[in-house]
């Protein structure tokens, strides 16, 4: 099958900060339709190779080759506002003379953002959500988006994600959302040591395939290793043979030794250690009927819940719902309204604010670990030195006289958690503990918690983290939104979900049945107290579930046409057309399994009262 031409090649890119290249004849291309995951370590340079891609930093060699005429738009991770009156402005900037306007204030809409709104006073999050509607407004062929969900609610990131998966746009794409990648990657391009590495399949693949190159790497650095003990032991041993060849190999030695001395190992790994408290006592919270409001808005209401010590509890819900709020209620940081808030016993708290309100940017890394107390602080009730406690959260030695200001997102990110983390608390209180954080650290903050013999109250917005770290989670009751009802689900977000998929085909069943009852019987006549299925029912239940298979398997095949990266280039309206017919055998399928399951329910609703 023949391949389309490249929408944008990179060759041999190299940038060099301070003498040493950050990466190093760095190639990669873009082709159209292509979905590409680009991974790797804070620092490794993924930002920056993702803006000489879209052209905004020129690299010290090599050099960036788009097609004629093809289109890109960059998304940056801190967007500037400045210079547009409304929001509105802001995302008409970049369409052409052919872009359609309107989709520019759609997009504004879908992401909650009146077009006509001031620029002025936007929260972080909303900042993002207009240069989202500014990047996806004008449908360029590459969008380059680095880290499109930070400051995002998970509505916003699950709409997201469907825009996306509908874009015929290429996308070049940085995120730690491991869910967010998995849905959406193809490719995987991996920025490591200078180094870029590929790989043909999506996120889901990537972590077997980066362990595998490490292991790889670890046996050849054995192997020259134990070469090296050889060659050694022939010059100190060995017969000496004619000189020239005698000094070929003392040249071959050294070269060895320069490679095994010289070569750079994986990035080390941040030791991430809760210090050690108190046990509290086995009731740790209990919430009975607590209500809060702001001025005429309910964000908490006839709320009850207990909490034991061990638990570990996920808040989620969309920006603005009361998270933050229902937090400070549960950990006695606001008095509720209304109901009763009862503490237990000898409770040691430490929180991570998402806002951390308590970096001051001219402060050095030194004065905030240790509170301006000198160059060390007590961890576990032992002293340690500040620079050996940095390590451990991956910041080098010279850093430590670094003033805030300096650092990156994801190092700033590490600095607040490693304070919390050195004070004594059996309750950790985790305001989106996850914003800026690599994955490596992800994954050992997500152990942290498994293993935290206290309790933790955790806000977060990736999906992926709760399902791994948490044992029930506290969501808005969707069918009363915006209203202050909360409602608490066992298990992680999947479970959540599916718990609520549940509640929600049981009303529907149950809406169900009570718009089809029959009227009541005519008194002159008679009346069949036995209710029955009807034969459309029951040919239905027999045979929905063999219709419900196959329409899996078209399903199926569609998805797998689609997975060609090449089919769009080829074919667009062959592309599209399969789009529409994927969406509509889903939307198909979702109304088969439901008229299904509530034929089930009323079977067994209907057998049990003949019981």
């Amino acid at each position: 099958m023949a391949t389309s031409p490249p929408l944008l090649r990179a060759e041999n890119l190299t940038l060099t900060f301070g003498g040493k290249p950050l990466f190093e004849n760095v190639s990669f291309s873009v082709h159209p339709g292509d979905r590409i995951a680009l991974v790797g370590r804070n620092g490794s340079g993924k930002s920056t190779l993702l803006k000489i891609a879209a052209g905004i930093v020129e690299p010290s060699a090599g050099e960036v080759i788009t097609e004629r005429n093809a289109t890109s738009r960059y998304l940056p991770q801190d967007p500037g506002l400045s210079g547009h009156a409304t929001v509105g402005d802001y995302a008409r900037a970049d369409l052409g003379p052919l872009d359609d306007p309107f989709r520019a204030d759609y997009l504004l809409g879908e992401l909650g953002l009146e077009p006509g709104r001031t620029t002025e006073g936007l929260s972080g999050g909303e900042a993002r959500r207009a240069a989202l509607a500014r990047t996806l407004a004008p449908q360029p062929d590459i969008l380059f988006l680095d880290e499109p969900t930070n400051h995002l609610d998970l509505p916003a990131i699950e709409w997201l994600e469907d825009e996306l998966a509908r874009s015929r746009s290429a996308i070049v794409l940085i995120s730690h959302d491991r869910r967010f990648l998995e849905k959406l990657s193809r490719r995987t391009l991996w920025l490591d040591r200078g180094i870029l590495r590929e790989n043909g399949t999506g996120f889901a693949g990537f972590e077997d395939w980066r362990d595998k190159v490490f292991e790889e790497e670890e046996r050849e650095q054995h192997k020259i290793g134990r070469k090296i003990v050889r060659e050694e032991h022939w010059v100190t041993h060995g017969v000496s043979g004619r000189r020239k060849r005698n000094m070929r190999r003392l040249g071959e030695l050294s070269e060895l030794r320069k490679a095994f001395r010289e070569h750079q190992k994986p990035d080390g790994t941040a030791r991430l250690a809760a210090a050690d408290a108190r046990e509290s006592g086995k009731l740790v919270i209990e919430a009975t009927n607590i209500s809060k409001s702001l001025g005429d808005k309910p964000l908490v209401r006839d709320f009850s819940l207990r909490i034991h010590r061990g638990d570990r509890i996920g808040l989620v819900g969309p920006n603005g719902a009361g998270k933050t709020t229902l937090v400070r209620l549960l950990t006695g940081g606001m008095e509720p309204d209304a109901g009763r808030l009862r503490l237990g016993t000898n409770l040691d708290m430490a929180v991570l604010d998402q806002r951390r309100d308590a970096l001051d940017p001219d402060e050095t890394l030194e004065h905030f670990l240790t509170d301006g107390r000198g160059q060390s602080l007590i961890v576990n009730g032992e002293q340690k030195h500040v620079v050996s406690y940095m390590k451990d959260f991956l910041f080098k030695p010279e850093q430590a006289r670094t003033p805030v200001r300096e650092l990156s997102g994801g190092e700033k990110a590490r600095l607040v958690l490693a304070r919390t983390l050195a004070r004594p608390a059996n309750l950790l209180v985790l305001d989106e503990p996850t914003n800026d954080l690599d994955m490596e650290t992800l994954d050992l903050l997500q152990e942290l918690i498994a293993g935290f013999p206290g309790t933790v109250l955790l806000v977060s917005h990736d999906r992926d983290f709760l399902d791994r770290t948490v044992n029930a989670v506290i969501a808005p009751d969707e069918t009363r939104p915006g209203q202050g009802y909360w409602i608490a689900y066992a298990g992680g977000y999947s479970d959540m979900l599916a718990q609520r998929g549940e509640a929600a085909a049981s009303r529907k069943a149950t809406t169900r049945q009570t718009e089809t009852k029959s009227p009541a019987p005519r008194a002159d006549k008679p009346r069949n107290d036995r209710a029955r299925l009807s034969y459309k029912q029951k040919f239905a239940l027999e045979t929905l579930p063999g219709r419900i298979e196959e329409i899996e398997t078209e399903i199926a095949a569609l998805e797998e046409r689609l997975a060609d990266p090449d089919l769009f280039a080829r074919d667009p309206a062959f592309f599209n057309a399969t789009v529409a017919e994927l969406e509509g055998k889903r939307a198909q399928h979702a109304a088969l399994e439901e008229e299904w399951l509530e034929l089930e329910m009323l079977r067994e609703e209907i057998e049990g009262r003949d019981t």
